[in-house]
């Protein structure tokens, strides 16, 4: 394939040499060789190589670099070509790393140097890693380009929204040559955007997610009017209970409002997943998790909104925004939680201009030298602290209370720590903000004194708690003071099954108050609040889904 490369990055001169003329001594006549010496550089070649429409088939990477080392180039070469197989080059005592690497970053093959004679120690290698690339069908997919102002809450919605879908755009400002240019060729201004150039060459003016989904693939209509097994939310849960139960066959249905992931799939870093020691970000855990519900067949809807469950016969009705509706045997709710909105004066307005909810990790590079404020004291906080601390000069960490030790995880306050950038303020939150067009400054109050000061600052990212998006379930399903779901046990009052209750059994496990439709995840009354147990639910929900149906 000549329009596919493979791609060496060491930052030795000699080594970078004999591994690129080794490699196109090979291969030169089926695919271009390119030589980077860094981990930057070698990242903007895959960009460039990606803008062009073009395929990189293996990347070969030395373990040893400053500034990026091979895992950590790898990692970040993954979100531009998945599929390209990985190869990391590493001297014997760093064995270790590279068989670490393999829960990384899926390495395909680790070689050691040096790998002389090549045609027995690196081509037989190189030749079965191509053969597995070109057995696996690619998708060459255009580059979608977003056009917008830096400080726009619109502009931002729209590069969270597909990135947080894995959607890859490219990010141009208005007020720069060649955004004016798109925007010149599109017919619009700059009172027109956010302007979302698709792969196809349409141009949507402040389009809505709605639209989005639409002109990036993702479907919005659901293919049938009955399925076995419907679930609300793709969070964690949501993606568990979809994977488990379109592999068992069931038809499966995935409703997800806005993006994958939920609030996991914006984590930077989850390091407590099993099975993972060094960590993977949540994108690309949903990703995967993704690929896997479809791999089974589980059909996902994006931007539906459901607004009501009724009950029609033995099977649930699922209601949406738009007055259409589905039919489900049984449903799980996994629609987890949203953080909460921080009260002060003058920080609804700077929403999307300053002031986010969650990681926002496509404005992490745009933090590059600036001060960044995180409040809250959780584990989501702790992971975007460590993640932003990548770019910011400093990143303040706003709890109220005296440490971190009551409400994350050992191992984060650990790295916290050890990260100089990093810094916690006790007893401190934010009762105001200011700015113009975007956020300026934040205005801090000490719980201890009361005393209030006033800071510079265009970065504040939020993780105040949360709370169960079910407001929408009104008394269909019972729920607590809080709002989550309850299931199973809890809805027994005195021995007594909830109101309503028609099955001569009690309710199961993950059940809710209405039969047949069950709770997993964050938004059900008295879970726990993790990742792994969020995923487990969902697979045990899909167990009970089964009982459930056989016992009608």
């Amino acid at each position: 394939m000549q329009n596919a490369a493979i791609l060496t990055v060491d930052d030795d001169p000699s080594v970078s040499r004999a591994v690129a003329r080794d490699v196109r001594r090979r291969y030169g006549d089926r695919y271009r060789v390119i030589r980077a010496e860094s981990g930057p550089s070698a990242l903007e070649a895959l960009r460039e190589i990606k803008l062009r429409g073009e395929q990189v088939a293996v990347i070969l990477a030395d373990y040893r670099m400053p500034q990026m080392n091979g895992i950590e180039f790898l990692e970040a070469a993954m979100d531009v070509f998945p599929l390209a197989r990985r190869v990391l080059l590493t001297a014997y005592a760093d064995t270790d790393a590279a068989i670490s690497a393999i829960n990384i970053v899926d390495l395909d093959h680790y070689l050691l140097k040096p790998w002389n004679p090549p045609e027995e120690k690196l081509y037989p290698v190189l030749d079965a890693l191509l053969e597995s690339w070109l057995a696996t069908p690619v998708v060459t997919m255009p580059e979608t380009k977003i056009v917008g102002h830096r400080w726009s809450a619109q502009s931002f919605a729209v590069r969270d929204f597909l990135a947080r879908n894995l959607v890859p755009y490219r990010w141009l400002r208005a007020d720069e040559a060649e955004g004016a240019r798109l925007l010149a060729a599109a017919g619009m201004g700059e009172t027109d955007v956010p302007v979302v150039i698709t792969t196809d060459g349409k141009a949507l003016a402040r389009p809505t997610e709605a639209d989005l989904a639409a002109h990036v693939g993702m479907a919005t209509t659901p293919a049938s009017e009955l399925y076995d097994l419907a679930v609300i939310g793709a969070g964690p849960a949501g993606l568990g209970a979809a994977v488990y139960g379109a592999s068992e066959g069931l038809r499966t249905l995935l409703v997800e409002q806005r993006a994958t992931g939920g609030q996991a799939g914006q984590s930077s870093r989850i390091e407590n997943y099993l099975g993972f020691p060094d960590g993977v970000s949540g994108a690309q855990l949903t990703d995967r998790a993704r690929r896997q519900a479809l791999k089974f067949e589980a059909e996902l809807l994006t931007t539906r909104e459901v607004v009501g469950l009724e009950r029609s016969g033995s099977a649930t009705v699922l209601r949406f925004v738009d007055g259409t509706a589905v039919t489900a045997h049984t449903v799980v709710l996994a629609t987890g939680v949203s953080y909460r909105l921080l009260d002060a004066p003058g920080l609804a307005g700077l929403t999307g201009r300053g002031v986010f909810y969650g990681a926002a990790a496509t404005e992490a590079p745009s933090c590059a030298g600036e001060e960044v404020y995180i409040v809250g004291g959780a584990n989501s906080a702790g992971q975007a602290a460590v993640y932003f601390s990548r770019f910011a000069r400093k990143v303040h960490i706003l709890i109220r209370g005296d440490d971190l030790t009551r409400s994350m995880s050992r191992y984060l306050i650990d790295q916290i720590e050890a990260i100089a950038a990093i810094e916690v303020h006790p007893h401190t939150q934010v009762v105001g903000g200011e700015g113009r067009d975007h956020l300026e400054r934040l205005i801090l109050c000490d719980g201890r004194t009361g005393r209030t000061t006033s800071v510079p600052a265009s970065w504040l990212f939020v993780f105040i708690g949360a709370e169960p998006r079910t407001d929408w379930l009104g008394d269909v399903v019972a729920r607590d003071g809080g709002g989550y779901v309850l299931t199973g046990s809890d809805l027994l009052a005195d021995g007594r099954r909830p109101p309503g209750w028609t099955p001569s059994r009690d309710p199961y496990h993950l059940e809710s108050s209405m039969p047949g439709v069950f709770a997993a995840g964050d938004v059900r009354a008295g879970s726990v609040k993790r990742v792994a147990s969020a995923v487990g639910e969902g697979a045990m929900a899909v167990s009970l889904v089964h009982r459930y149906l056989e016992d009608r």
